[in-house]
């Protein structure tokens, strides 16, 4: 028995120090290349992008399923974007609420003829609207389908070479577009999809969907989700970006190549994760096809969007994320340790295999070697002591990291008593935070070993006034 404890002891303590250092590898590359960028005269150099001749026109498609709490505001900031040419497309995926209804009165929007190629394969759309005051706004009725089927039926309408995937319920940054399309156009091509920065919207004052006020909820739950997206974008995406090892471009927002995009099978349906998979399966083709093509994450263009702030829907969230990591990691399995793909089977499909979806079972049993050490005492309580302290490293200061990484770079935060709020809070993440949501993952595995694909509905209060 002593030896089992002894072993497994060594075992998480070696897992702690691997993970602790592959994410200090990625901080430093994180902190150089954030260096590196804001020497730059970003406001001239986006100044100067918006006019442009070859500016390429964007298709915004914006699923939206039960999103009449923030379908108005969420439309009414993307008509407000500073982009050249660009056409915003919701996709109504078969609401119950009256998501249609407020759509096509609020924008007066009329039924249209047009005929929509049938390039993937979609449930069947029941209607097309245009605005009346607005001639690049368009709404598709559909019958449900899912998110990834709602995305598929706005590429197929979709008039334009490159497109933006984005959430019914966020709210963008009115020169985001402009910062996120700068290196596909730099790039001369050869980056075919670029990520922004998703901040939380929640406690941020925002009227007729526009940031009037930048701001910090006042609930725990949100402030330790503020402090983790600042960790996974400013920190995690940037370090994988660097050398194309990226494999999510997030949901919330993302442009993408739309021909690249239809030659890879568009959107796929039996998955939570369509986003996660459809940019490995871009990867995949990439590597198959033998092209010199990137996809990026920018840090600096930000989309705002709502999150849960009861613990039900976040557990329901973290679920949900954790079964569609499986799926898409399960999907490609035969990529890793895959000579034919690169640096893609060898560090970014085993990162994700490894620490994100491995992380929550050996994080959960050194939850249970802690306790356990609490009764035997002797090698097993110096163990435990040691674990508890990498994990502290592990999760509370990497946190910090990620909260002087936002005051040092992007200073989104105006207030100081906000930003040493949020370093605070991120010193209680190993406390009680992160044990919440290694339990909210291990559920996601317990269903997957269950088969059980359910997640349950999220409710939305709506972030604009």
């Amino acid at each position: 028995m002593s030896i089992i404890g002894t072993l497994l002891g060594w075992f998480l303590v070696i897992y702690m120090v691997l993970v602790i250092g592959f994410y200090t590898v990625i901080l430093f590359i994180a902190i150089l290349q954030l260096r590196r960028k804001y020497h730059l005269d970003a406001k001239k150099l986006h100044k100067d992008l918006a006019n442009e001749v070859y500016v390429k026109p964007i298709s915004i498609l914006v699923p939206a399923y039960n999103e009449e709490a923030g379908i108005i505001q969420s439309v009414r900031s993307l008509l407000s974007i500073q982009y050249p040419v660009f056409e915003v497309v919701v996709i109504n995926d078969g609401s119950k609420d009256a998501t249609l209804d407020k759509m096509i009165e609020h924008y007066e929007m009329k039924p249209v003829e047009k005929v929509i190629r049938k390039t993937l394969n979609t449930a069947e759309v029941k209607g097309i609207y245009q605005s009346e005051l607005l001639p690049h706004l368009y709404l598709i009725d559909k019958e449900n389908g899912g998110k990834a089927d709602a995305l598929n039926a706005g590429l197929n309408f979709s008039n334009y070479p490159y497109f933006c995937s984005l959430d019914g319920d966020s709210i963008l940054e009115s020169d985001a577009f402009i910062k996120v399309m700068k290196p596909i156009l730099d790039s001369n091509g050869e980056v075919i999809a670029s990520g922004g920065s998703i901040r939380i919207a929640n406690g941020c004052e925002i009227r007729n969907g526009n940031i009037l006020k930048i701001g910090l909820s006042d609930k725990p739950l949100v402030i330790m989700q503020t402090i983790e997206y600042l960790r996974a974008f400013l920190m995690g995406r940037i370090g994988l970006s660097r050398h194309n090892l990226l494999l999510i471009v997030s949901g919330a927002f993302g442009v993408f190549s739309k021909q690249w995009v239809l030659d890879a099978g568009g959107y796929k349906k039996d998955t939570v994760g369509e986003d996660m998979e459809l940019v490995v399966r871009l990867h995949r083709l990439i590597k198959e096809k033998k092209a010199k093509k990137k996809i990026v994450y920018v840090p600096d263009p930000v989309c705002w969007t709502e999150v849960p702030e009861e613990a039900t829907y976040l557990r329901r969230q973290r679920r949900r994320w954790h079964q569609g990591l499986f799926e898409s990691l399960s999907a490609h399995r035969n990529l890793l340790f895959n000579p034919k793909y690169g640096s893609i089977g060898f560090v970014s499909i085993p990162y994700f295999w490894i620490i994100e979806f491995f992380g929550p079972i050996i994080e959960f049993s050194g939850y249970i070697y802690i306790i356990f050490s609490l009764f035997f005492g002797g090698i097993y309580l110096e163990f435990a002591i040691l674990i508890f302290l990498l994990s502290c490293l592990y999760g509370s200061v990497f946190s910090m990291a990620a909260v002087l990484l936002e005051e040092w770079s992007l200073r989104k935060y105006p207030k100081v008593s906000d930003i040493i709020k949020l370093f605070f809070y991120s010193l209680t993440e190993t406390l009680w935070f992160r044990p919440l949501t290694v339990l909210w993952r291990m559920e996601g595995i317990w269903n997957i070993i269950r088969g059980n694909s359910s997640w349950g509905e999220m409710k939305r209060k709506g972030v604009s006034q």
